[in-house]
């Protein structure tokens, strides 16, 4: 199975996408979390990920593309995986046709999570992580049992900047300027299946599995 959760950040991507890696057994390919771990180890690719992520923008396609590609070589992708986060723009969908090719690779599905800017923006306006180990957290729906501190290492929790509502507000922009174009590319292609995302996160999560068992 080799298919790409689509939506706007916030919309349930991520937690859908782990659901998903139990079901299939392949793994998630999730670009933010690699451009994340790059601007935490401070590499040169991190620090040009940093600017943009810190504004609410897309990191560039060169980079984005370029980590996706060494990704998806790797040998836990042969039997299928879930792209997390990525492609973000049209450039970024031909670039990964062509290396899908390249790979002799093929997608299966495009799911597209459909969820109303202003939940995006009290979903991700209560997140939190830990400095030290990276744990996530939610103030609302998956509070710490102390707050302020981590159930994992006691370390101190912090809202990210990117979670920020103005922030956020400018990513949402970003989005359907660039992102939401992806819907048509895909839906030409005969590859996309619309999800109410808005809908609870079992709930959602049955209506991606069904799509999945009629592929």
């Amino acid at each position: 199975m080799k298919l790409i959760l689509l939506g706007p950040p916030g919309a349930g991507k991520g937690t859908q996408a782990a659901q998903l890696v139990e079901a299939f057994r392949i793994p998630q390919i999730s670009t933010g979390d690699m451009l994340r771990a790059a601007v935490r180890d401070q590499t040169p690719m991190g620090l040009k990920a940093k600017q943009a992520m810190d504004a609410g923008a897309l990191v560039t396609d060169e980079v984005v593309i370029g980590i996706v590609h060494e990704r998806l070589q790797m040998s836990d992708c042969s039997n299928g995986l879930i792209l997390d986060g990525f492609p973000r723009t049209l450039p970024q969908a031909d670039a990964l046709k062509l290396t899908l090719s390249k790979l002799g690779k093929d997608l299966d599905a495009v799911v597209s999570l459909q969820v109303e800017t202003d939940a995006l923006v009290d979903r991700l306006t209560g997140r939190r992580a830990c400095r030290k180990c990276s744990r996530g957290y939610h103030v609302r729906f998956d509070p710490p049992a102390t707050e302020y501190i981590c159930d994992s290492c006691g370390g101190e929790l912090f809202q990210r900047d990117d979670d920020k509502e103005e922030t956020i507000r400018n990513r949402m922009d970003v989005y359907h300027q660039l992102t939401a174009p992806l819907e048509e590319y895909y839906r030409q292609a005969g590859l996309l299946k619309v999800v109410d995302g808005m809908a609870p996160i079992a709930d959602v999560q049955q209506q991606v599995l069904e799509i999945l068992k009629a592929i």
